[in-house]
């Protein structure tokens, strides 16, 4: 074992990768559960996913907007090819300002950039307002790859208690969290993940945002403060008050939106997206579209035209838009008839759940969530474990699945919990 330490750190000392780079995983470890339950249901076992955040038909197949397909076709094949302007197509930008804040002033004072998925709008978030070596500040419950995209980029992440006693959103957890970071590092980039909040499904009601937009108005008056609304599943759940009770806090912070087609137009590998930027100053929105830019240009440089270009047509295209519109709306019913089953069996089955209106995930909430999640594994049903939760992908899991899924989920919490008893 000695000699093995040994060669270990001989290896590491050896190697041309720097040392923060040498012990990384190389898989993400939800995509790994999802290979792994694949690779069991090959061999004709019966396997429930609810792993990955796609949308699925009842099928199996993946669940798809037939017009968005159709833009894709009828583009230029020339025009495609071409480089997009670096900051992205302004066609493109000005349609997805138009389709996040409509015509008005939150419109006028709002500036994008193109960015490949949510993901990369995350990036450049945090790489713009927060110094190396400074955190966010997110809910307890968050999308795992934002610690990622973080720590990559010499940032941390820092989190707030996201339920109360209540099982509610935790307003106060978040206020002094917010307090705690002005005091600590004198800035403060908020990062929400509403409607559906990826992982637990929890969305803000029209009174949590008026809530959230006062308190964080209060904090912008002593110190820069940014919230970037990660908005991804909002075409899928409700979408009470955001808009409209932020448009105040524009005139202390800064808010930036997350935009993605990945979710809202079914197209996961296009890696379309943005990020917003509202500010009421015009110089200081002036410096942020220049700022956005030159990170576009130090990192992918620019992104997929064919996709910008497609996802434009189906934005200001008037009859398209209406197609698109009623197609999602088919999608939409497909997944709120899962959220029904599942809510109607886990409330009989005792299990605890946040509040769950739409989306395309929920979580379950037990004291030990690898040991749910590794009972439930053996008997064929993958879920995510989280930190004091399980998280349930019912996007990927067929209506018909979801009682089973219940059922083997309740035995796997009761089980955990028994076994902690016990000690």
């Amino acid at each position: 074992m000695a000699a093995l330490q040994r060669a270990h750190l001989a290896n590491r000392a050896m190697s041309h990768l720097i040392p923060a780079a040498i012990d990384r995983p190389s898989d993400d470890p939800i995509f790994a559960l999802n290979a792994e339950a694949n690779r069991r249901a090959s061999t004709g076992e019966e396997v429930i996913n609810a792993t990955l955040g796609a949308l699925m038909a009842d099928d199996g197949s993946l669940a798809l907007i037939g017009e968005v397909q159709e833009a894709i076709r009828s583009i230029d094949p020339a025009r495609a090819a071409a480089y997009a302007p670096i900051a992205g197509a302004s066609d493109f930008l000005g349609a997805v300002i138009r389709d996040t804040f409509g015509e008005g002033t939150m419109a006028d004072r709002t500036v994008a950039v193109a960015t490949p998925g949510g993901t990369g709008a995350i990036h450049h978030a945090i790489a713009n307002y927060l110094e190396p070596g400074q955190a966010l500040l997110t809910s307890s419950y968050y999308w795992s790859p934002y610690r990622i995209i973080a720590h990559h980029i010499g940032r941390q992440v820092e989190t707030f208690r996201m339920y109360g006693d209540d099982e509610r959103f935790d307003l106060e957890s978040l206020e002094q969290s917010v307090d705690q970071m002005i005091e600590a590092q004198g800035r403060v980039l908020v990062v929400l993940n509403f409607p559906c909040h990826n992982p637990t499904g929890y969305s803000l009601d029209a009174g949590e945002w008026r809530a959230v937009a006062e308190m964080l108005s209060r904090a912008a008056a002593r110190a820069p403060v940014t919230l970037l609304l990660d908005v991804a599943y909002s075409h899928y759940g409700l979408e009470e008050g955001w808009m409209e009770n932020l448009a105040g806090f524009v005139e202390e912070g800064t808010l930036l939106v997350a935009w993605t087609a990945s979710k809202a137009f079914t197209q996961y590998g296009a890696r379309v997206g943005a990020l917003l930027a509202t500010v009421a100053d015009d110089d200081a929105r002036q410096r942020t579209a220049n700022a956005l830019s030159y990170s576009c240009r130090g990192t992918w440089s620019n992104c997929n035209h064919l996709g910008m270009l497609a996802i434009t047509e189906l934005l200001v295209d008037p009859e398209r838009r209406v197609r698109v519109d009623e197609q999602r709306a088919e999608l939409r019913a497909l997944l709120d008839d899962r959220v029904q089953i599942f809510n109607q069996h886990a409330a009989e089955a005792g299990l605890r759940t946040p509040r769950y209106e739409g989306g395309f995930f929920v979580a379950v909430f037990t004291p030990d969530a690898r040991a749910t999640a590794a009972a439930a594994k053996e008997e064929g049903v993958f879920v995510v474990p989280l930190n004091g939760a399980v998280r349930v992908a019912l996007c990927s899991t067929p209506s018909r699945d979801v009682p089973r899924l219940v059922e083997v989920l309740s035995r796997a919490v009761r089980a955990t919990e028994a076994e902690m008893e016990q000690g």
